[in-house]
């Protein structure tokens, strides 16, 4: 008996002893860990961070502009611990966000802390009431700092401002295609071998004629390659002065020399009439054209939505008219303003330095954007030396290197916007397509309706 109850004595114990581990373990559990612990104070870190965050606000143009807008904000908190920012990004068509960022400004509420303007409407802001941040602080740190391509900063210079940051250098060159042109005999050396725009439209005949492929393409409902051909040989549409200068001799000669070789058949069409549309990727994608002569950001997209070119693009200088004339001009741009609804306006000048100007940015750039940096000293980085995959195993920057110096960039002046659109709509269409006017009788009566509006 007294056996029997020990043994009821110790199943007691033991359950008791099991009932105090489970009352242990239920604690435990409500209760983090060390390693919990520190998530939860990280935690609340962040939730701390994010509350105390100044937000800046961007309005963009370009879906692939959001990779450069995030490197800054990185690159910017890295920095700025004890400043953090927020950076929110909206992405809206050029001409869409042009108009909504005019209504916002001009109506004193609604506007973007930070906003990027196509050069195609950049002087909309700067030729009357100008309600953007002077960056003059921002540009000396960069020339201070390095070496950029200054025609590109003058862009968006107005008197003694600069009112926008340059995103690009945007050197023009020419894109061979390397299948149909050893199609029709010609080897890289050939290419290599062209300096001039008759030495390319002789090669351009043959090609046309061995392949039935014409030698390029003009836009007819936008302005390339005839705005960097006449800034090449000498001309503009107007000087920084907002004197009118589309009707000029230089540019006169151009035009008779684009329809010449339209008439011809060495140049036709662009698919779509401009090459910023969906139709004209399918265009080139096919091997419709030899050759096309754009800026160096158009790299991009060639990238993204001509695939079946990977590997035939090569990428060599414009020609030209004459020896001595640049063999590269800058053309386009997207400036980005701080508005004056800004209320960190230090906070975003900094944000854009380490967005757009840092050395790092700018390899960043390159190698998220495939837009050639203006901060030249990063041409000879070993990021942009790399070889090409998709550009004929070649480096952009080894190839365009020695011509960048004389690198010269259009005027911007108050009539910019109004001249483009009479490029675009007007001069391309009536000189190429219906030729119901010749090159001279297009310019000067385009040019009367610019003078007009002076």
């Amino acid at each position: 008996m007294k056996k029997f109850k020990k043994f009821i004595s110790s199943i007691l114990v033991f359950l008791m002893i099991l009932t105090l581990m489970g009352c242990s373990s239920g604690e435990s559990s409500d209760k983090p860990t060390g390693s919990e612990q520190n998530t939860d104070n990280n935690s609340k870190q962040t939730e701390t961070t994010a509350a105390t965050a100044t937000t800046l606000t961007v309005w963009s143009v370009n879906e692939i502009h959001t990779d450069m807008w995030k490197f800054g904000e990185a690159a910017y908190n890295k920095k700025h611990p004890e400043t953090p920012i927020n950076v929110q990004v909206e992405i809206l068509p050029n001409a869409e966000m042009a108009n909504k960022l005019l209504i916002a400004l001009q109506s004193g509420t609604g506007a973007p802390d930070v906003a990027d303007i196509n050069i195609n409407f950049y002087t909309n802001f700067t030729s009357k009431d100008i309600q953007l941040v002077p960056l003059n602080d921002v540009v000396e740190k960069a020339f201070t700092e390095g070496t950029y391509e200054k025609s590109r900063f003058d862009l968006y210079k107005v008197k003694d401002n600069y009112y926008a940051l340059p995103t690009h250098v945007g050197a023009t060159v020419t894109y061979y295609n390397m299948e149909i042109l050893e199609k029709a005999g010609f080897t890289i050396e050939d290419v290599n071998a062209i300096e001039t725009w008759d030495q390319y439209s002789a090669m351009g005949k043959t090609v046309l004629e061995k392949t039935g492929i014409p030698m390029t393409c003009f836009e007819v409902s936008n302005q390339r390659p005839f705005w960097p051909m006449i800034v090449q040989h000498g001309g503009d549409y107007l000087t920084k002065d907002n004197e009118v200068i589309l009707d000029s001799e230089s540019n006169i000669e151009v035009l008779n020399y684009m329809l010449d070789m339209y008439k011809s058949g060495i140049a036709i069409q662009a698919g779509g009439g401009s090459t910023a549309v969906e139709e004209f990727y399918t265009f080139m994608n096919e091997g419709s054209v030899a050759s096309l002569t754009m800026p160096a950001w158009y790299m991009s997209r060639f990238i993204n939505y001509m695939p079946d070119l990977k590997g035939k693009i090569a990428i060599r200088p414009m020609p030209v008219f004459e020896k001595g004339e640049p063999r590269t001009v800058g053309i386009g741009g997207t400036g980005t303003a701080i508005t004056n609804q800004c209320k960190n306006i230090d906070i975003a000048k900094e944000f854009l330095y380490e967005a757009k100007l840092s050395y790092e940015a700018n390899i960043n750039i390159w190698e998220k954007l495939a837009f050639d940096p203006v901060n030249l000293d990063t041409w000879s980085s070993p990021e942009l030396l790399k070889k090409s995959d998709y550009f004929y195993k070649e480096s952009f920057f080894e190839i365009m290197g020695p011509y960048i110096s004389d690198c010269k960039s259009p005027a911007n002046a108050d009539l910019s916007v109004a001249a483009q659109d009479l490029v675009n709509n007007f001069i391309m269409y009536s000189v190429l397509v219906d030729q119901s006017k010749t090159p001279e009788e297009a310019l000067k009566t385009a040019a009367k309706e610019l003078r007009d509006q002076q």
